[in-house]
């Protein structure tokens, strides 16, 4: 059993750290407000080949492994949770156009997504439909050599920020039957596609969240990914592929509430000595520690499964809900050490504690996600 990195790796990781430190500490709070873009330095994120870590060279990626994904979404998010959920969210338009797209949609809509000249949207959710895939209700009609779609998806990541975009409809048979299908199109040229805001979430602000409302779009034959395949079995490959990001995402979250309670703890003086020479607030350092190790050694097992092309589903729903149920615990004992000074929007450990929350939620819920892990486990796998 061996958990050194490889040169690559911990080559790879440097590079994001380096870049995290220099880029994102000293605009931490700015990148909070939704009125603020985040593009410049998504696209100095491209440049390094951060937007398609685990994407082939020959599709613009950096051509590197899951590892070194999961390593580059926990440095991110260490600094910036709301940069970590747009790279996530962008991962996962990424992933879907490489197990279902052909090589003619993978230039031309997963090149200039994974060398970051622009950003990929996952349209899923509805009103009625989230982990439960069966109630979606957007549809597409084909038309000739079209695809007309209509519908209305809700909780688009990167929605307001993106130029293209992969969406679930539902097709019909002509009869009682449905099968839901996977479409790519580009966003911005696009007729009958209206964006809808949804920055007024409590979570992560500066990923653009939006609606995407389908009013007779029409696509063109081509862009039907996946061939005549069921679009159920992508999501889910895909799906399992983000939370692993997800996790990455939350132990990175984690640890930047780590650092910041612990250089608080000794600086912060009551009853004459440091906070963090009582026990109270020692064992609060050691449990966040603790579960912090464990979510990131989950996190990168899952990771290195799928570099193995072993299965992996069982072990990233293990991940995601539990990193980030740590990531959340850690936020609000961080809030406990830090007291009354940062009970106040606009604080790190507030944000933090709002960053944490949204990956409890995303890419299926943690309710959903003990559900799929005892499924596993009663079936043997």
């Amino acid at each position: 059993m061996d958990f050194e990195l490889t040169a690559e790796q911990k080559s790879f990781k440097s590079t994001v750290k380096s870049f995290t430190e220099k880029e994102f500490k000293p605009n931490e709070q700015i990148l909070d407000r939704p009125e603020d873009e985040s593009e410049e330095i998504i696209r100095r994120l491209g440049a390094l080949k951060m937007m398609g870590i685990a994407v082939p060279v020959v599709y613009g990626g950096a051509g590197l492994d899951s590892v070194s994904y999961a390593l580059a979404l926990i440095e991110v998010s260490r600094w910036c949770g709301h940069i970590g959920a747009v790279m996530a969210a962008h991962s996962l338009y990424c992933f879907t156009l490489m197990a279902s797209g052909s090589h003619e949609q993978k230039v031309e809509y997963l090149l200039p997504c994974a060398s970051g000249e622009a950003v990929g949207c996952y349209a899923l959710s509805e009103a009625s439909a989230g982990s439960d895939i069966s109630g979606i209700r957007t549809t597409a009609v084909r038309q000739g050599h079209e695809w007309v779609i209509d519908g209305k998806k809700e909780y688009v990541t990167n929605g307001g920020i993106s130029s293209y975009c992969v969406v679930a409809a539902v097709i019909h048979d002509g009869g009682d039957g449905k099968e839901i299908r996977l479409f790519v199109l580009d966003l911005r040229a696009t007729p009958g596609i209206r964006l809808e805001s949804m920055n007024d979430q409590v979570d992560t602000h500066a990923f653009g969240t939006s609606g995407l409302v389908f009013e007779k779009a029409k696509v063109s034959e081509r862009a039907l990914l996946g061939q005549n395949d069921n679009g159920s079995g992508w999501i889910r490959s895909s799906l399992d592929m983000v939370r692993i990001g997800i996790a990455s995402q939350s132990v990175g979250i984690g640890r930047a509430v780590l650092e910041e309670s612990i250089k608080h703890a000794k600086t912060r003086e009551q009853f004459g000595k440091p906070i963090g020479s009582f026990q109270a607030i020692q064992w609060k350092l050691a449990d966040m520690a603790t579960e912090l190790d464990a979510a990131e050694l989950m996190t990168l097992k899952a990771a290195w499964l799928k570099d193995n092309q072993k299965p992996f589903h069982k072990e990233a729903a293990m991940a995601k809900s539990y990193a980030s149920d740590v990531a959340m615990r850690a936020s609000i004992e961080g809030i406990q050490v830090f007291g009354g000074y940062d009970y106040r929007m606009k604080h790190a450990m507030e944000r933090r504690m709002r960053d944490a929350k949204i990956c409890q939620i995303y890419a299926g819920t943690n309710e959903i996600m003990r559900l799929l892990i005892a499924e596993n486990l009663v079936k043997g796998t």
